[in-house]
Order: C-alpha cells, then structure tokens, then sequence
C-alpha cells in the first residue's frame, strides 16, 4: 500500500478546516495557499471529500468549504478510503482479485495479518489525535524527523 498525495493532501486539507475553527465556510484558495498546494488540484481532492460527505460544501459569494463533523469523529482510515484507489497491500488482497491463486500462496495470511495491523492503527488515529499530537508514534525517532531516510 503506497499512499497517494490525493490521501496526503486530503488528510491536510481536512487539518487545515478544522484549525479554522470557524463557522464560515473556507475558500479552497486560501487552503491551498496556506498549505501551498495547487488549487486546482485541491479541487478534485475536496470533490471526493464532498462525495463522503466529509466535508459540506457551501456555495456562493461566500463560501467555501467546512467539516461536516468534529475532528474526533473522523478516522484516517475513512478520509484515506474516500481518496485511495485501494487500501490493499498487495493486490490479491483488493476487492474482486480471484481467489484461486490465493488459496495456493502460502504467505497470504501474513500479508492480510500485516494489512489488518495497518488498518487497525489508521481506523484509531482520529483528525483531534493529530491536531493535539496524541497519536500512537511508532518510533521516537520520528519526533523531530527532517524528512531524509
């Protein structure tokens, strides 16, 4: 599972409202100048958060867009699955792949046991978990982390 800049972005975009923390509604320029993202391209992803009905979208002079709910009552889990293409990790674990040549691989319990582990822990991490940095860290060393590997 490699998550895309759509689930990154949207991810961000859904931060962003919620530290508005403002009835009005937010225009997707200034999201997108705040988080320097292309509004086009924000455009397509709040589509899809609208679909979901994660975000509301109001229209008009203006408006813009605001949560729908409070940020503790979204998971990461859902915000991803609104903008993924698949939340598998490898494909015999997709929905519709035939199960003819999973029953013959013997590592396809481990792979779904991993999957189940990945799902579970962004199913727990709610918006409010990152807002007050009180998510689960894996790692201490990524406290700090400067982005190099």
């Amino acid at each position: 599972m490699r998550i895309s800049t759509k689930g990154r972005y949207a991810l961000m975009v859904l931060l962003d409202l919620a530290e508005q923390a403002s009835d009005k509604p937010v225009s997707l320029r200034s999201v997108a100048e705040r988080q320097g993202i292309s509004e086009k391209y924000l455009e397509g992803i709040v589509a899809r958060l609208s679909t979901a009905k994660l975000v509301d979208s109001i229209r008009g002079k203006y408006g813009g867009y605001k949560l729908s709910k409070v940020p503790k009552e979204y998971t990461v889990m859902e915000v991803l699955l609104a903008t993924e293409e698949s939340m598998a990790i490898i494909a015999t674990l997709d929905e519709g792949v035939s199960t003819d040549t999973v029953i013959s691989e013997k590592t396809v319990g481990f792979w779904a046991g991993l999957q189940n582990y990945i799902h579970d822990y962004l199913e727990g991490v709610t918006l409010q978990d990152i807002i007050d940095g009180t998510y689960a860290k894996l790692d201490s060393k990524y406290d700090n982390w400067d982005g190099s590997i």
